[in-house]
């Protein structure tokens, strides 16, 4: 064989050889990957062909004593767009797409591509972007008409990635016509610093795509309410278009909440704060010479026995539906808008306001237990001079030397001046001396003022007392700037009170004068309360002296209607005020009702069978017309009302008052009928709502009336 044919031999082996390698290594590595490996690739094959979408709960029910929905749930359109999908479309498709949903959802197509953008990515903008799943379809406009639904369902073709869907999102039944904003509170979609502490936290409850309450009742107990999330696990193709369902994980509901509201009576006390005010913005002010401003207000109905909420209103206030599916920039600037009036602040627990004589009953608990007793005579002259300034009775009436009954009867300044002079004189003459012993001061703070109530809502403001101790506080925190305003000379814009004040603050703005003590004593000056503060001290008046922190829930119920846990009330303190000066009290207020002055608005009115204890007050404040309180109370309930520059208590808020008195008991002119009543009963239910297997909601048994 010749050289030439061995070499062409020789590479044909060669050849043979490298080809039965290449075989016998495509054949192992084939046998690893369907024999050794196949499961595994499998796996990961199925995986990437399925999608998880969270499927939402839906939210627990909030409801009132009587079982009456007054937060559910109801069906919204959704328009989503699938991101896989929208990334696979080239860029010219991509826009018109997403110009195609713009015009759709009445939106401009820079608020649809906001929405699409990632949390944390470039160009992301807080609130708007998408916190969710990167598979799971981002909804770009929410509670859209059947109509915009059908229109994307029915032409898929023109808007392929985009999902038309029904979600629950919160309603409100308004039993009664009740608006209850500021206690429900509301929803908002889940921020990424609060989703990603959930995460942090493993805490499933919580997704990309939640809502969580912001206020009210729905944040306090969102953790019952918001039930958690459900999956559902469908197929893809390659192209991200859903080809069915793969599996499905069912979402749990919320648990439904209790409350000790009434919307019955919720009802009554709405439409008449509402009324009052309307009425004083129509009523002339003799002292200004103008209309009230009558900008504000709030009442509150509390159970004396228990420290419940019954019922609880604020003015200004807002629509709780404006933040279901998103709220408009516009309606939240609203919100938070002054000249608006701010609706979105809870006048009845963030509303701080001078007491006026509603203060004087707690006053009276102090100097009774402090050296003065139940004989006491003093005089009540036109004015006590302080100093060189007169201190005056209310439109400078005088009444003689009276008792301390007397002196609540007619709402008497000077009788009670003369009490917080003598205290300043004897415990605290030192004005500079801020440790000085006040009993008035006290005993106030002993009533739970100056400190939150401890109420199961948000945000509750904690008043003021202004005793040495703030005064010296807020002196130190002012003093620089009103030096500089007194150091300059006086400017168009400084009223001449303002430049006289800034120099006398710099000079001894830390000082606690007799004249602040005086001022303390009838509720004015720099002392401020809630009206939720104020109806629990007077709850305490009528209870014995229990001090509760008020409670709006009572109970959280699942959704198979178990009881997981019963709120019970929560007592704060038992006041150590002998019950011979409460009792005494308690009949001084009676006489405010029969002979003071709530005895002109409370004419006819059945005292003798609903015994109504009442207290009246007129704040002033400089540069404003006066703030009108009027607290009054029964054995079972408290109810305070307060409007904000709408002249005396009586005049402003009396009548108002009455009427929700008469809706308590069903008075009807001077007969009491208790059928009537706006709750069966007349009494707050001892039980809760029954909850059925059917699902539905039945009242619970009324208990007996007990006045």
């Amino acid at each position: 064989m010749s050289p030439s044919s061995q070499r062409s031999r020789m590479r044909l082996v060669v050849v043979q050889v490298l080809a039965f390698s290449l075989f016998a290594t495509l054949f192992v590595r084939l046998y690893y990957l369907q024999v050794i490996g196949g499961e595994s690739y499998q796996a990961q094959a199925a995986d990437q062909s399925v999608r998880d979408i969270v499927v939402q709960p839906q939210r627990g029910l909030i409801v009132d004593s009587q079982g009456r929905p007054l937060v559910a749930n109801r069906t919204s359109w959704v328009i989503s767009v699938d991101r896989t999908l929208l990334g696979k479309l080239e860029e010219k498709q991509r826009t018109e797409l997403v110009r195609r949903v713009s015009v759709v959802v009445d939106a401009t197509p820079a608020d649809v591509e906001a929405r699409l953008v990632t949390c944390g990515d470039p160009g992301s903008v807080r609130d708007v972007c998408w916190n969710g799943s990167p598979y799971q379809p981002v909804p770009v406009a929410t509670d859209v008409s059947k109509d915009v639904a059908l229109r994307v369902l029915e032409q898929p073709e023109d808007y392929p990635g985009v999902l038309a869907e029904q979600q629950n999102v919160r309603s409100y039944p308004r039993p009664f016509g009740i608006n209850l904003a500021h206690v429900l509170g509301y929803l908002s979609p889940i921020t990424e610093d609060e989703f990603d502490i959930a995460a942090e936290r493993d805490d499933r409850s919580l997704n990309g795509a939640s809502v969580v309450g912001r206020a009210g009742v729905e944040k306090q107990y969102d953790e019952w309410l918001r039930g958690l999330p459900g999956y559902r696990r469908v197929a893809v193709d390659s192209m991200g278009r859903v080809l069915g369902d793969d599996s499905l994980v069912e979402s749990t509901p919320g648990d439904t909440l209790v409350t000790s509201i009434d919307a019955k009576v919720q009802a009554v006390v709405e439409r008449q704060l509402a009324e009052r005010i309307k009425v004083q913005r129509a009523t002339l002010d003799p002292v200004t010479g103008r209309n009230y401003e009558a900008d504000s207000g709030a009442a509150v109905v509390l159970d004396a026995k228990t420290g419940r909420v019954v019922a609880m209103a604020s003015q200004p206030t807002y629509d709780p539906d404006v933040w279901t599916g998103g709220i408009s920039q516009a309606e939240l600037a609203r919100l938070y808008s002054e000249k608006a009036g701010t609706p979105l602040l809870s006048r009845a627990t963030q509303g701080q306001f001078a007491p006026g004589s509603t203060w004087k009953p707690f006053m009276t608990a102090g100097a009774l237990t402090n050296g003065y007793s139940m004989d006491t005579v003093l005089p009540c002259s036109s004015g006590f001079q302080v100093g060189n300034r007169v201190f005056r009775n209310h439109e400078s009436a005088a009444y003689g030397s009276i008792s301390f009954a007397q002196a609540l009867e007619v709402s008497c300044n000077t009788f009670f001046y003369r009490i917080g002079y003598n205290f300043w004189q004897k415990f605290g003459s030192d004005p500079a001396d801020i440790d000085a012993r006040d009993p008035l001061v006290e005993e106030a703070k002993k009533f739970g003022f100056g400190s939150r109530t401890g109420i199961d809502l948000p945000g509750e403001a904690p008043g003021r007392i202004a005793d040495r101790h703030w005064k010296q506080a807020y002196y130190e925190s002012q003093k620089d700037y009103y030096c500089d305003l007194s150091s300059k000379p006086q400017t168009a814009d400084t009223s001449d009170f303002v430049y006289k004040f800034s120099r006398e603050f710099c000079i001894e703005g830390n000082l606690y004068r007799a004249g602040d003590a005086v001022n303390f004593s009838i509720g004015q000056g720099d002392t401020i309360v809630t009206p939720l503060q104020l109806a629990r001290a007077y709850a305490a008046l009528s209870n014995g002296g229990t001090l509760y922190a008020p409670t709006v829930a009572k109970a959280i119920v699942s959704p198979e209607g178990d009881v997981l846990r019963r709120i019970a009330p929560r007592k704060v303190a038992q006041l150590d005020v002998p019950k011979k000066y409460l009792d005494y009290i308690d009949s001084a207020l009676q006489g405010v009702t029969r002979e003071g002055t709530m005895a002109w608005k409370m004419i006819d009115f059945p005292l003798d069978k609903v015994t109504v204890r009442a207290k009246t007050g007129s704040a002033e404040v400089y540069g404003k017309q006066s703030t009108g309180w009027v607290a009054s109370y029964t054995k079972d309930y408290v109810v305070v009302m307060m409007i904000s520059q709408a002249g005396t208590g009586s005049g402003s808020t009396g009548e108002g008052i009455r009427a929700i008195w008469e809706a308590l008991y069903g008075i009807d002119g001077e007969t009491v009928r208790p059928a009537r009543a706006a709750t069966p009963g007349t009494v707050p239910p001892a039980r809760l709502p029954q909850f059925l297997a059917d699902g539905s909601i039945m009242p619970p048994v009324p208990a007996k009336a007990t006045r």
